[in-house]
């Protein structure tokens, strides 16, 4: 089976389980595991950031780091289709008690004047004040898009202007910092607080890591606790993090490269079906409007020729390259569309 529906997918190979079984562990909730220790410190430094705390997802990192920058009743901005406002249950709301304003983007980026009025809005009593900017690179709704480093830098200097704080969804961090050759730290040192995730590209199962200053992070830690995110013996899982950190980042140009590799054999096969020139790092979103087909029979059909995708909408889907797939994965999938197209417009099979 060829599965392209998220890089969440991959499975550890014999050499990061290798590395998750001689691991040595202690009581995380108790602060004494050292595998642990080795990856926030890891994580941290790569980071810039003074601190850094093992979460067991990325969606409760975003919500950790919402909770611990702002009170209840206090405004977050953000993109309007955002991870945290589009695909995490609205526990922005439910949870946090934060009146988010989604704020309409160009390619996920929310235009800086809009950021800007927003806060003047803020300035009148009757609405609730802006605390936090929230932003998202890679952006997954966007197609995988990069943030542009003098966005993130005119972004925070808004932000700083404003008395906002600003936290940065980096669940793809590292796709970002490949795709723009630089390392993850000039991306992350415009953010007061940053999530990335071990569990999409770099192919570890479990885990992000929140990372911020020592303040920050020891009031997080209080925070994890409450949502119930302390785990214990967690030095397998932090292993495996670790395995990621120092091994799988360089390799996710390889991705890229097929992502890329992908989009321009589909626009081969149909102009609409994808735009090359839109493809950053290892998302692609696929349109199959002018096929006449609806998405959901395009993944039923794609799924008997051994492709596991899934509808993001009536007529498209998002492909996600990963390290499971190979060149010759691109071709298979290559070659089932094309061979699916021709037969709903008429042309020989």
């Amino acid at each position: 089976m060829i599965d392209i529906r998220s890089d969440t997918v991959t499975r550890p190979g014999p050499a990061m389980r290798a590395a998750m079984a001689a691991a040595e562990v202690g009581d995380d909730g108790y602060a004494e595991d050292p595998t642990v220790h080795a990856l926030e410190e890891l994580a941290a430094s790569r980071l810039g950031k003074q601190a850094a705390l093992f979460m067991p997802s990325g969606t409760m990192g975003n919500l950790t780091a919402l909770l611990t920058h702002a009170q209840r009743g206090d405004e977050v901005l953000l993109e309007t289709t955002c991870h945290i406002q589009r695909s995490e249950l609205g526990g922005i709301a439910a949870l946090a008690g934060l009146p988010a304003r989604p704020l309409p983007g160009v390619r996920g980026a929310v235009p800086l004047d809009a950021i800007e009025a927003a806060c003047e809005a803020g300035d009148y009593g009757t609405l609730p004040r802006p605390r936090l900017l929230c932003l998202e690179t890679t952006h997954n709704a966007a197609g995988g898009v990069v943030l542009p480093l003098d966005y993130m830098e005119a972004a925070a200097a808004l932000a700083g202007r404003r008395g906002l704080s600003l936290h940065l969804d980096g669940a793809r961090l590292c796709n970002a910092a490949v795709a723009l050759g630089v390392p993850a730290e000039a991306i992350a040192r415009h953010a007061d607080s940053v999530t990335f995730c071990l569990s999409k590209g770099l192919g570890a199962p479990v885990g992000s890591l929140l990372c911020g200053t020592r303040g920050f992070i020891a009031q997080a830690r209080r925070t994890r606790r409450m949502l119930g995110g302390t785990m214990r013996q967690a030095g397998v899982l932090a292993a495996a993090g670790l395995f990621a950190l120092e091994r799988m980042v360089d390799r996710l140009a390889d991705d890229h490269a097929r992502a890329k590799r992908l989009a321009a054999g589909l626009a081969d096969v149909a102009p609409s079906l994808a735009d090359p020139a839109a493809v950053e790092t290892n998302i692609l979103f696929v349109d199959f409007a002018a096929s006449g087909l609806a998405a959901s029979e395009w993944a039923r059909r794609l799924g008997e020729r051994g492709i596991v995708c899934r509808p993001s909408s009536a007529t498209r889907m998002r492909f996600v390259l990963h390290a499971e797939i190979g060149d010759a994965d691109v071709d298979a999938v290559l070659a089932a569309v094309a061979a699916i197209w021709p037969a709903r417009t008429g042309r020989a099979a």
